[in-house]
């Protein structure tokens, strides 16, 4: 059979190797789809085939379906189809995995006779983590090689294995060190030659006995509390129990028609479109290139240096990091052991990688000491004034093609550029705390700043393993300007009638992890009214709200001092009679009539504080996108992921937002 575009088919001995090809994943495209049942037709119907080896091309099996297909009519051949007819070939199957077999690639190998990986392979069903669920025996058949428990963790999390780890539980028959094409035809050859009857996933019933109900009940006790908003969590759960119930060919349709109604669900519509936007994240136009950032400096060893510099550190970079007197130094290096330490202590970094990690941040007294490196970060107090000092002491200081970036959250980057003689040098990388932990990364512009120092910033994020989302040079930016109007509106729906704990009640039920009262008190009140100070300059026009001021002046600052908006036992907030007094005292003084607020007045005017002000930072360009404003408010504002962020909420119920590209 001669070769196509997607599927190529070499005999070796009587074994058809199909090699897939469809770059860079080898998703399963429908034109793959055409092309590899033609191959297996072929295959099972040739006197000359006496087994099959299914591989792909580029180091990687199948990276999945083909996401851009979700949705829209499904075209034969259906996966579904290919599976059929690799269970009705009748000869020897054998899957030869490498690089990665994801979702329906997996789902493809699981359909072969046996499965061999290369040592390096790893693979998993992560479709959950797009509000969507395996849907071609992805759920059936884990569960018949690996057992359920085994199942519940792995397809309800959509966390992935490596070979030996899959060899171990089932999934695969043989690990090889070598090429796996070779090792699969040795496989091939092998049971070719022991002869006998075809393994049957009907026959393998042996792990299904512990699915009990305490095993279930016991993990949806545990686990669902984290599957809020989403319904394909609860459905896999459901496939699994009925894998060790019911019959094989009664749960694969029922596993099918719960996948399609997934497919269909809000839920998985708002993941989709977050995969999109996080892949399309700080893209530009035009092909401006720079070399690559290779050494980093950091001035600033407090909290968003030091996790500044643990960031870098992490992605592999030697850092140098910079503080002005041997206290801050100390306390700065000594937070970011204990951060690792407890991040060992945690399970969640392996020791020796936290002191490797560790051991890459230089600490220095020294401001010279960062004169070689190709970009600095400035970390130093929100300050204009320090800043700007900071910027013009590097532009001094550093090559003249070395990248000044600044971690301002608030402060005008044009203006701190204005502090170099290169200003096209300046960028900003505003990064969210903890910055060693939080994904979003806002990388600004300047009027000046140039297109290459961008794209490296960009690049750089995304080594960092950073979702970095490009905004212009405006009030607070994206996240922090929105975060203000939504903000703001709260406050004044607190004067107006709410109270705090009504408001992030409702925000909560909305499916925020917490409500911005008691985010505000967690973050400190103190903090808080610095940033309002640095804010008062692009105060909106209208009522300004006083309650906050009076809580400060009130030394209330929230849990360091147990009262803030709520009053504290440890942390532990609750409702406190206190603050109802100071919102009537405002009010009082005000003129204001308080009344009582539904909680959908409540949900709907903070809402639309935040779709109104995404919409003023597309139209006044500072947004490139309104996908780019829901990842910024997913990622570093708590806004839920599974509705895909304001702007595709608001889309879905028809507020009619735009979504202009800058």
């Amino acid at each position: 059979m001669p070769a196509k575009g997607h599927v190529s088919v070499e005999s070796v001995d009587g074994i058809a190797v199909l090699r897939l090809s469809n770059p860079p994943v080898n998703a399963l495209s429908h034109g793959l789809r055409e092309e590899l049942m033609a191959a297996l037709e072929h295959a099972r119907w040739s006197p000359e085939v006496r087994a099959v080896v299914l591989a792909g091309t580029g180091n990687t099996f199948v990276g999945g379906a083909d996401i851009r297909e979700f949705g829209k009519p499904y075209l034969a051949p259906t996966l579904w189809q290919i599976d059929d007819a690799l269970l009705a070939m009748g000869k020897p199957t054998v899957a030869a995995i490498d690089g990665y077999a994801l979702g329906g690639g997996l789902e493809l190998a699981f359909h072969c006779h046996w499965r061999v990986a290369q040592e390096r392979a790893r693979m998993g069903l992560p479709e959950v983590k797009l509000g969507l669920m395996p849907g071609a025996g992805g759920t059936q058949y884990w569960t018949r090689l690996a057992g359920p428990r085994s199942a519940l963790k792995y397809l309800t999390s959509g966390d992935l294995v490596g070979a030996a780890q899959a060899a171990e539980m089932g999934l695969v028959d043989r690990v090889a060190d070598g090429e796996v094409v070779d090792a699969a035809l040795a496989f091939a050859s092998l049971k070719l030659a022991e002869g006998g009857p075809l393994p049957d996933y009907n026959e393998r019933t042996e792990r299904l006995a512990e699915g009990t109900p305490d095993l279930f009940d016991s993990f949806v006790a545990d686990q669902g509390k984290t599957w809020t908003g989403l319904m394909s969590p609860a459905k896999i759960v459901d496939c699994i129990r009925g894998a060790c119930t019911r019959p094989l060919g009664e749960m694969l349709e029922a596993e099918r028609k719960a996948f399609v109604a997934c497919e269909a669900s809000p839920q998985a519509a708002a993941l989709m479109h977050l995969f999109f936007a996080e892949r399309d994240a700080g893209k530009l136009l035009g092909d401006a290139t720079r070399p690559p950032v290779r050494t980093v400096g950091v001035i600033g060893a407090g909290t968003m240096g030091g996790g500044i510099a643990m960031a870098f550190a992490n992605a592999g970079y030697t850092v140098t990091l910079v503080d002005a007197t041997v206290e801050a130094l100390e306390r700065g290096v000594a937070q970011i052991q204990s951060n690792y330490d407890g991040s060992v202590a945690r399970g969640r970094t392996p020791a020796a990688k936290a002191e490797a990690a560790f051991a890459r941040i230089m600490p220095t007294l020294t401001f010279g000491d960062v004169a070689e490196c190709d970009l600095v970060v400035e970390a130093v107090f929100e300050d204009m004034s320090i800043k700007h000092d900071v910027i013009g002491r590097l532009d001094q200081l550093v090559a003249p093609d070395a990248i000044i970036a600044t971690n301002t959250s608030t402060l005008d980057i044009d203006v701190l550029a204005e502090a170099a003689s290169r200003p096209e040098r300046v960028v900003g990388m505003h990064f969210f705390s903890p910055a060693n932990v939080m994904k979003l990364l806002e990388v600004v512009r300047s009027g000046k700043t140039d297109a290459g120092v961008l794209q490296a910033v960009v690049a750089l994020g995304r080594k960092l393993g950073k979702i970095p989302v490009i905004a212009g040079n405006g009030e607070g930016f994206i996240g922090n300007y929105i975060l203000d109007a939504y903000g703001r509106e709260m406050d004044l729906l607190v004067e107006d009638g709410a109270s705090p704990w009504q408001v992030d009640a409702v925000m909560r039920s909305f499916g925020f992890a917490m409500g911005l009262f008691a985010m505000r008190d967690m973050a400190g009140l103190d903090v808080i009214r610095r940033i309002r100070e640095h804010r008062r300059e692009w105060e909106r026009p209208g009522r300004y709200p006083l309650v906050a001021d009076r809580l400060w002046e009130m030394g209330r600052y929230g849990q360091k001092t147990g009262a803030g908006y709520y009053v504290y036992d440890g942390r532990k907030a609750m409702p406190d009679p206190v603050m109802d007094q100071i919102v009537e005292d405002v009010a009082r003084e005000r003129g204001i009539v308080r009344r009582p607020i539904s909680n959908d007045e409540i949900r709907e005017k903070l809402l639309a504080a935040m779709v109104s002000a995404g919409q003023r930072l597309l139209d006044s360009g500072v947004a490139q996108s309104a996908a780019d404003i829901d990842l910024v408010m997913v990622h570093g504002y708590g806004f839920p992921r599974f509705l895909g962020g304001p702007m595709h909420w608001a889309e879905q119920q028809g507020w009619g937002t735009s979504s202009k590209q800058a």
